[in-house]
């Protein structure tokens, strides 16, 4: 501080009129600087929705604290998945990405609160709109990229895609509508088999509420007591059906029936996040399974092939993106609560785009896996053996 005062000294007294502009500039960089660090509030304590519940006498608190680290994480977070999210859907269009391509734009509260209200160390599956929760559970923006143009360095080596993504202790990325709950059962059973204080969050959408796999998962989780997460993320349409057409009951959270339930708002990272911590320490406590409806809403159509706007209006979409967007509910609480300037989120919003940036470069410059790589990491730590290809006569080798 002493040497800025100095500088602004020196700039008033003329002496240095030569370099008078840039000492002005870094003693104006060294007071935004020195106020980033003491006049920001460090904490603040915000209400939240009430959550609905379903057979449970006391639900997740009405208010949560949010630090101004945590907020700074949140936001540059649900804005990498925002941006990088728009990023594929620009390479989709320019036919560099192919096949299928499910977007998670507007949904980014909920994949940020869950991991908020969790630890690395427990476990997650999804269903295929899955690039958010590769980024939230360790993968790189440069790794998803890579994947979704199937190059080299994707976080699956390019053989995976959009569907397919896998980190520790995330399951992907599945394909196959619904069939990820049961698979997350098996998660759950295995971390209650090895007694090591772990969950496994199980994922779906309520396009897949209806599938009577997760039904049969529901009583065998109940009946062996598993640390499950069942989560519904309801963005309100399955494909281009709205919930109302799909379902004769929309109350996704009341679906377990003997399994306890809530619905929270899944556009709010904060509300997420108390809800997640709560169902946590439920299935941490030993009470079994509990059942999450996050209620939400995506931007972009179902997949790429969807425009979106068939079976919905252009005025619904931009009425959620100017009362409930995510990142912009978070923007607001940190700028009104002076828990971050203006300028410091710009920076940020600067830094992320110029990582989308990059990692697009490197997505569409890596070379592509050789035709030798088809058939490796079929099995973990084993042997290399020889898989026969497309024809008697075409040999492959399998490594790990």
């Amino acid at each position: 501080m002493q040497k800025m005062l100095t500088m602004i000294s020196n700039v008033l007294r003329g002496s240095a009129s030569r370099h008078g502009a840039q000492v002005v500039s870094e003693a104006a960089s060294m007071v935004a600087s020195s106020r980033s660090y003491a006049d920001f509030t460090p904490e603040a304590t915000f209400d939240i929705k009430k959550v609905d519940l379903h057979r449970l006498e006391e639900g997740p608190p009405l208010t949560a604290t949010l630090t101004r680290e945590e907020g700074l994480k949140y936001y540059r977070t649900m804005q990498t998945i925002r941006r990088m999210e728009l990023k594929a859907d620009q390479l989709y269009k320019q036919k560099i990405i192919r096949g299928f391509c499910h977007l998670y734009d507007g949904q980014e509260a909920c994949a940020v609160g869950i991991e908020g209200g969790i630890t690395l160390s427990d476990h997650l599956i999804t269903a295929y709109r899955a690039h958010g929760y590769t980024l939230t559970r360790g993968g790189t923006v440069r790794e998803i990229m890579a994947e979704l143009t199937g190059r080299r360095g994707g976080i699956a080596k390019g053989k995976g895609g959009s569907m397919h993504m896998y980190t520790k202790n995330f399951y992907g990325g599945n394909g196959i509508v619904g069939a990820q709950v049961p698979l997350g059962a098996g998660v759950a059973l295995a971390c209650k088999y090895l007694g090591n204080d772990q969950l496994c969050v199980s994922l779906y959408g309520d396009g897949a509420a209806n599938q009577g796999q997760i039904f049969e998962t529901y009583n065998m989780s109940s009946l062996w007591k598993l640390p499950i997460i069942f989560i519904c993320e309801n963005n309100q349409y399955g494909m281009g059906t709205s919930v109302e057409r799909s379902s004769a009951s929309t109350e996704y959270y009341k679906r377990g029936d003997y399994i306890p339930g809530l619905r929270v708002d899944g556009m709010d990272v904060l509300c997420v996040r108390e809800a997640t911590k709560f169902a946590a320490d439920h299935c941490r406590s030993g009470k079994g399974p509990i059942l999450m409806e996050l209620q939400t809403y995506r931007y972009h159509g179902h997949s790429m092939s969807d425009p979106g706007v068939s079976y919905r209006t252009r005025e619904e979409i931009q009425e959620v993106r100017s009362k409930s967007d995510p990142i912009s509910m978070l923007k607001d609480r940190m700028l009104s609560n002076n828990m971050a300037s203006i300028e410091e989120l710009k920076e940020i919003d600067i830094a992320v785009r110029k990582e989308i940036e990059d990692a697009a470069q490197f997505a569409t410059t890596d070379p592509e896996p050789p035709l030798d790589d088809l058939c490796s990491h079929i099995f973990a730590n084993d042997q290399p053996f020889e898989v026969r290809g497309a024809t008697p006569w075409t040999k492959l080798t399998s490594t790990s």
